[in-house]
């Protein structure tokens, strides 16, 4: 009688990715609500009386915590030793927390309560942290930016648990087969979020006759009770998962302090983790001042006010055709066909257009920028399918690093030539636009995937915990530091649509070469000590 060799879920590719698309649609919530408020920056100067340095600072809390609290360290040795399953709803309530505070914050009924009058006359000190210039809050700030930052920070302790979570769950699923390929697949789609987030917070600001940025944030909120189902989903699915290996979410051998001590004496490691924080702070804080330096530095005639073009449903409609963008490219890349392949690549790329053009009519610079991570989609899955089968992880950080330098610099010195040209300041912003978001796609494509050949598969939850913390010091600083740049080379700018944004795209390129000169150093390092970041995922 011959035996059976007993299948798993995690052998069925379409189990293990619908457990991928489980966790990745509750990233792409996350990544909405992480930016809900980017695109109407100009809005809530006009209504919630935030300036820049306000803005920067509110925008900057997200990871405090994370950062100056250490909390991500504990995030990771929590999901070392209760598993995957319990960190991942564990953070979704976090994230809901965090962002029904800050819609609460935001919102009307904030106004003339006890709380304003305290937020108010409280937090405009903070001992050790003020005297260190790292504090959240600083007198005179609105009290709707305090108490939303208090906010954003308990959302961003679950936003980057459920990041480091997310990881160690594709590893969990993945490893041995189509892990790159799945790690950027989880990413493009999240970061479909990005192109969300910019293209309906300006529309729910907007909707009907007054501007309310409350129902902007709103929507968040909303969409951060779905991610929460998908956790508390996949929670039952990768339950049983274990069932079936007979695997334990506690680990038999327990987390030890000393095992961090492994993780950083690792060169590798270190070159990775900057690398991370270098790619990610040329790229999120930019996120969240886009559409304002696009405001700046394009010229935007609004369309008339009974046009198609000025309509709530062209709002709609240039969505669903970004989605087509998205499913056609993203599809396009498993397909075994030629005519398939390519008939729905062509189907991508008329919608792309289609989408830009949309974007140029309706002269808006959200809709512009929510091209971002388009070109990512598309090409996110080939870049990951190639890691897993041909390697070269390290220099694809090089050519990532190559690009994000040349972005920047178009932004703060070609762009600008442009204004007063409608046609030309489009097209420069969306082909700068596009590429800027595929240049982007390299790091889940090749950076994530590597932290397994660097450290224990026991630690690999605190690994990531640690990359995640080192990512924050630059995602809490560099918002704040754009603000204060902002304000400090624009003395006297009281129109938020006439800001010069040179130093500060100077400062992000800047960060694009550090990354280059570390992307080349891990190419050595990876030559001589053999880390096998230049080879496969999938072995022959």
């Amino acid at each position: 009688m011959t035996a059976t060799i007993q299948k798993t879920l995690r052998d069925s590719a379409a189990m293990r990715w619908t457990a991928l698309l489980l966790l990745a649609l509750a990233m792409f919530c996350s990544y909405i609500f992480m930016d809900i408020l980017s695109p109407i920056k100009d809005l809530m100067q006009e209504y919630r009386g935030w300036d820049s340095t306000a803005f920067g600072t509110m925008q900057g809390s997200e990871v405090f915590l994370n950062v100056f609290v250490f909390f991500l360290i504990f995030a990771g040795i929590i999901l070392d030793k209760m598993g995957v399953r319990f960190t991942a709803v564990l953070s979704g309530v976090v994230m809901l927390v965090g962002a029904i505070i800050k819609w609460y914050a935001i919102s009307e009924s904030f106004m003339g309560t006890g709380i304003e009058a305290w937020f108010n006359n409280h937090l405009n000190y903070i001992p050790l942290f003020e005297e260190l210039d790292v504090s959240p809050f600083y007198k005179g700030m609105p009290a709707s930016a305090k108490f939303a930052a208090c906010g954003f920070m308990i959302f961003g302790c679950g936003c980057e648990m459920a990041g480091i979570t997310v990881s160690r769950g594709i590893v969990k699923w993945f490893k041995g087969r189509e892990m790159a390929l799945a790690m950027g697949s989880e990413m493009a789609l999240a970061r479909l979020g990005v192109a969300t987030c910019m293209i309906f917070s300006p529309f729910f600001a907007r909707l009907g006759d007054d501007v309310n940025v409350t129902r902007s944030v709103a929507f968040g909120v909303v969409l951060m009770c779905i991610a929460l189902i998908m956790f508390i989903v996949y929670f039952f699915m990768d339950s049983k998962l274990d069932s079936q290996t007979g695997e334990e979410e506690e680990k038999d051998d327990p987390f030890k302090v000393s095992d961090i001590g492994k993780i950083l004496t690792s060169s590798g490691f270190w070159l990775v983790a900057l690398l991370c924080v270098l790619y990610y702070s040329a790229i999120f804080p930019f996120q969240k001042y886009a559409v304002n330096m696009l405001q700046c530095n394009l010229t935007l005639t609004p369309p008339e006010a009974n046009s198609f073009w000025a309509s709530s449903s062209v709002t709609i409609v240039q969505y669903i055709i970004m989605l087509v963008v998205a499913a056609a490219g993203f599809a396009s890349n498993f397909q075994k066909s030629s005519s398939k392949k390519y008939g729905l690549l062509c189907l991508s790329i008329l919608a792309l257009i289609t989408y830009c053009y949309m974007g140029y009519m309706r002269q808006s610079a959200e809709s512009i920028f929510a091209v971002f991570p388009l070109l990512a989609v598309l090409i996110t899955p080939i870049l990951g399918s190639y890691v897993d089968n041909k390697g070269k992880a390290a220099s694809m950080l090089v050519l990532g690093s190559l690009l994000l330098i040349a972005c920047h610099l178009t932004f703060a010195f070609v762009l600008p030539l442009f204004k007063g040209n409608a046609i030309g300041g489009v097209a420069v912003a969306y082909i700068t636009i596009l590429v800027l978001g595929a240049s982007f796609s390299l790091v889940p494509a090749s950076l994530w995937p590597s932290v397994p050949k660097l450290v224990d598969a026991k630690v690999i939850g605190s690994a990531y915990a640690l990359i995640f913390w080192i990512q924050n010091i630059g995602l809490w600083l560099f918002p704040l530091l754009i603000g204060k740049v902002l304000d400090k080379t624009n003395p006297g700018v009281t129109d938020p649509t006439q800001f010069n944004y040179t130093w500060p795209l100077i400062m992000l390129a800047c960060l694009g070469f550090a990354a280059l000169i570390l992307g080349l150093t891990l190419k050595v390092v990876d030559r001589k000590k053999h880390l096998g970041l230049e080879e496969p995922n999938i072995k022959g």
